[in-house]
Protein backbone atom coordinates (compact mmCIF):
# COMPACT_ATOMS: atom_id res chain seq x y z
CA UNK A 1 0.00 0.00 0.00
CA UNK A 2 1.48 3.52 -1.02
CA UNK A 3 0.90 6.04 2.03
CA UNK A 4 0.85 3.57 4.62
CA UNK A 5 2.17 4.95 7.82
CA UNK A 6 4.78 2.00 9.82
CA UNK A 7 4.91 2.34 13.50
CA UNK A 8 8.34 0.29 13.79
CA UNK A 9 9.68 -0.05 17.43
CA UNK A 10 12.65 -2.68 18.49
CA UNK A 11 10.29 -5.21 19.40
CA UNK A 12 9.52 -5.64 15.28
CA UNK A 13 12.98 -5.44 14.56
CA UNK A 14 14.37 -8.24 17.41
CA UNK A 15 11.35 -10.64 16.33
CA UNK A 16 12.68 -10.46 12.31
CA UNK A 17 16.17 -10.90 13.05
CA UNK A 18 14.90 -14.43 15.00
CA UNK A 19 12.60 -15.17 12.46
CA UNK A 20 15.26 -14.54 9.27
CA UNK A 21 17.89 -16.93 11.02
CA UNK A 22 15.50 -19.90 10.31
CA UNK A 23 14.28 -18.56 6.90
CA UNK A 24 18.39 -18.84 6.18
CA UNK A 25 17.95 -22.32 6.60
CA UNK A 26 15.54 -23.27 3.81
CA UNK A 27 17.06 -24.63 1.31
CA UNK A 28 14.96 -23.65 -1.77
CA UNK A 29 15.47 -20.86 -4.63
CA UNK A 30 12.11 -19.16 -4.23
CA UNK A 31 10.44 -19.14 -0.57
CA UNK A 32 7.59 -17.81 0.59
CA UNK A 33 7.04 -16.34 3.89
CA UNK A 34 3.45 -15.44 5.02
CA UNK A 35 2.45 -13.10 7.87
CA UNK A 36 -1.55 -12.57 9.22
CA UNK A 37 -2.14 -10.88 12.07
CA UNK A 38 -5.61 -8.32 13.43
CA UNK A 39 -5.46 -4.84 12.28
CA UNK A 40 -2.61 -2.67 14.70
CA UNK A 41 -1.17 -6.12 15.18
CA UNK A 42 2.32 -4.88 13.08
CA UNK A 43 1.81 -8.00 10.58
CA UNK A 44 3.24 -4.70 8.02
CA UNK A 45 6.06 -3.39 10.09
CA UNK A 46 7.46 -7.11 11.09
CA UNK A 47 7.38 -8.00 7.50
CA UNK A 48 9.22 -4.83 6.46
CA UNK A 49 11.72 -5.40 9.18
CA UNK A 50 12.16 -9.48 8.17
CA UNK A 51 12.69 -7.83 4.63
CA UNK A 52 14.77 -5.12 5.55
CA UNK A 53 17.44 -7.81 7.22
CA UNK A 54 17.21 -9.97 4.59
CA UNK A 55 18.15 -7.37 1.78
CA UNK A 56 20.52 -5.01 3.84
CA UNK A 57 22.04 -7.80 5.82
CA UNK A 58 22.20 -10.76 3.61
CA UNK A 59 22.10 -9.68 0.52
CA UNK A 60 19.28 -11.70 -0.50
CA UNK A 61 16.12 -9.80 -3.16
CA UNK A 62 13.12 -9.76 -1.09
CA UNK A 63 9.56 -8.54 -2.13
CA UNK A 64 6.68 -7.66 0.35
CA UNK A 65 3.43 -7.83 -1.08
CA UNK A 66 0.13 -7.41 1.21
CA UNK A 67 -2.78 -8.85 0.85
CA UNK A 68 -5.01 -5.57 1.45
CA UNK A 69 -4.21 -4.78 -2.20
CA UNK A 70 -6.75 -7.78 -3.13
CA UNK A 71 -9.91 -7.23 -2.08
CA UNK A 72 -12.82 -8.03 -4.32
CA UNK A 73 -14.34 -4.71 -3.74
CA UNK A 74 -13.28 -0.84 -4.54
CA UNK A 75 -12.23 0.35 -1.13
CA UNK A 76 -14.19 3.77 -1.78
CA UNK A 77 -17.14 1.79 -2.42
CA UNK A 78 -16.48 -1.70 0.30
CA UNK A 79 -17.72 -0.60 3.19
CA UNK A 80 -21.27 0.03 1.67
CA UNK A 81 -20.92 -3.05 -0.18
CA UNK A 82 -20.68 -4.90 3.19
CA UNK A 83 -24.07 -2.33 4.52
CA UNK A 84 -25.77 -3.81 1.77
CA UNK A 85 -24.68 -7.32 1.63
CA UNK A 86 -24.53 -7.82 5.75
CA UNK A 87 -21.87 -7.77 7.62
CA UNK A 88 -21.39 -11.08 8.20
CA UNK A 89 -19.67 -10.86 4.70
CA UNK A 90 -16.73 -9.26 6.19
CA UNK A 91 -13.82 -12.01 6.01
CA UNK A 92 -11.58 -14.32 3.92
CA UNK A 93 -13.71 -14.41 1.33
CA UNK A 94 -13.72 -10.55 0.49
CA UNK A 95 -10.05 -11.45 -1.07
CA UNK A 96 -9.84 -12.13 -4.61
CA UNK A 97 -7.71 -15.27 -3.95
CA UNK A 98 -7.64 -16.10 -7.83
CA UNK A 99 -5.09 -12.89 -8.77
CA UNK A 100 -3.63 -12.95 -5.47
CA UNK A 101 -2.33 -17.16 -6.01
CA UNK A 102 -1.87 -15.74 -9.89
CA UNK A 103 1.00 -13.16 -8.73
CA UNK A 104 2.24 -15.50 -5.82
CA UNK A 105 2.97 -18.41 -8.74
CA UNK A 106 4.37 -15.78 -11.40
CA UNK A 107 7.19 -15.16 -8.42
CA UNK A 108 7.64 -18.93 -8.03
CA UNK A 109 7.96 -19.01 -11.89
CA UNK A 110 10.00 -16.17 -12.52
CA UNK A 111 7.45 -13.83 -14.24
CA UNK A 112 6.62 -10.10 -14.80
CA UNK A 113 3.70 -9.48 -13.00
CA UNK A 114 1.39 -6.89 -12.84
CA UNK A 115 -0.05 -6.19 -8.87
CA UNK A 116 -2.79 -4.32 -7.81
CA UNK A 117 -1.76 -1.58 -5.19
CA UNK A 118 -4.23 0.65 -3.25
CA UNK A 119 -2.97 4.22 -3.01
CA UNK A 120 -4.16 5.39 0.59
CA UNK A 121 -4.29 9.07 -0.43
CA UNK A 122 -6.42 8.94 -2.58
CA UNK A 123 -7.96 5.50 -2.09
CA UNK A 124 -7.47 4.66 -5.65
CA UNK A 125 -5.97 1.41 -6.68
CA UNK A 126 -2.72 1.35 -8.91
CA UNK A 127 -1.39 -1.44 -10.67
CA UNK A 128 2.62 -2.19 -10.06
CA UNK A 129 4.95 -4.11 -12.38
CA UNK A 130 7.49 -6.33 -10.87
CA UNK A 131 9.89 -8.59 -12.86
CA UNK A 132 10.30 -11.62 -9.96
CA UNK A 133 13.06 -13.17 -11.96
CA UNK A 134 15.17 -10.78 -9.40
CA UNK A 135 13.11 -11.88 -6.51
CA UNK A 136 14.78 -14.88 -3.76
CA UNK A 137 12.28 -14.47 -0.77
CA UNK A 138 8.38 -13.34 -1.58
CA UNK A 139 6.66 -11.83 1.73
CA UNK A 140 2.69 -11.80 1.81
CA UNK A 141 1.44 -9.86 4.65
CA UNK A 142 -1.94 -9.35 5.44
CA UNK A 143 -5.20 -10.24 7.59
CA UNK A 144 -5.80 -13.87 6.20
CA UNK A 145 -2.31 -14.02 4.31
CA UNK A 146 -1.24 -17.42 6.09
CA UNK A 147 -4.70 -18.74 4.07
CA UNK A 148 -1.67 -19.22 1.25
CA UNK A 149 0.39 -22.11 1.44
CA UNK A 150 3.92 -21.29 2.04
CA UNK A 151 7.02 -21.99 3.69
CA UNK A 152 6.84 -20.09 7.28
CA UNK A 153 3.73 -18.89 7.77
CA UNK A 154 3.77 -16.55 11.17
CA UNK A 155 0.64 -15.30 13.16
CA UNK A 156 0.85 -12.41 15.34
CA UNK A 157 -1.18 -13.24 18.62
CA UNK A 158 -2.78 -9.33 19.67
CA UNK A 159 -6.52 -8.91 18.91
CA UNK A 160 -8.25 -5.35 17.94
CA UNK A 161 -9.29 -4.93 21.50
CA UNK A 162 -5.32 -4.85 22.08
CA UNK A 163 -4.05 -2.69 19.31
CA UNK A 164 -6.53 -0.30 19.63
CA UNK A 165 -3.41 2.81 19.93
CA UNK A 166 -1.89 1.43 17.23
CA UNK A 167 -4.83 1.46 14.50
CA UNK A 168 -5.24 5.12 15.97
CA UNK A 169 -1.96 6.32 15.17
CA UNK A 170 -1.92 4.63 11.75
CA UNK A 171 -5.18 6.28 11.28
CA UNK A 172 -6.10 3.93 8.27
CA UNK A 173 -9.45 3.66 8.95
CA UNK A 174 -12.31 6.31 10.65
CA UNK A 175 -12.89 4.80 13.73
CA UNK A 176 -16.77 4.48 14.95
CA UNK A 177 -19.46 1.91 15.89
CA UNK A 178 -19.01 0.41 11.87
CA UNK A 179 -15.77 0.23 12.37
CA UNK A 180 -15.48 -2.06 15.66
CA UNK A 181 -17.97 -3.75 13.96
CA UNK A 182 -16.04 -4.92 11.15
CA UNK A 183 -13.32 -5.60 13.41
CA UNK A 184 -14.57 -8.22 15.36
CA UNK A 185 -15.68 -9.96 12.02
CA UNK A 186 -12.38 -9.63 11.09
CA UNK A 187 -10.76 -10.87 14.37
CA UNK A 188 -13.35 -14.47 13.85
CA UNK A 189 -12.01 -15.00 10.43
CA UNK A 190 -8.42 -14.23 11.52
CA UNK A 191 -8.13 -16.48 14.40
CA UNK A 192 -9.34 -19.43 12.48
CA UNK A 193 -6.11 -19.42 10.96
CA UNK A 194 -4.12 -19.33 13.55
CA UNK A 195 -3.60 -23.21 13.65
CA UNK A 196 -2.05 -22.98 10.34
CA UNK A 197 1.20 -20.93 11.54
CA UNK A 198 4.35 -22.37 12.48
CA UNK A 199 5.28 -19.11 14.10
CA UNK A 200 3.27 -17.45 16.90
CA UNK A 201 4.27 -14.10 17.69
CA UNK A 202 3.49 -13.48 21.28
CA UNK A 203 1.94 -10.55 22.96
CA UNK A 204 5.39 -9.30 24.07
CA UNK A 205 6.45 -10.14 20.42
CA UNK A 206 8.40 -12.74 21.65
CA UNK A 207 8.76 -15.81 19.05
CA UNK A 208 7.32 -19.14 19.66
CA UNK A 209 7.98 -21.79 17.26
CA UNK A 210 5.13 -24.12 16.98
CA UNK A 211 5.88 -28.10 16.88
Amino acid sequence: MLGDVLLIADKHRSAAKEIVSEILKIAKPKIIICVSGESGSGKTELSHCIGKELVKNHNIPTKIIHSDNYYSTHPKIRNKWRLENGLDKVGINEIDWKNLIKNVHDFLENKISQMPCVDLVPDEVDMLTTDFSKIKILIVDGLYAINLPSDLSIYIDLTYHETKKAQADRGKEKSDELRWQILEQEHKNVISLKEKANIIINKDYSVTWKK
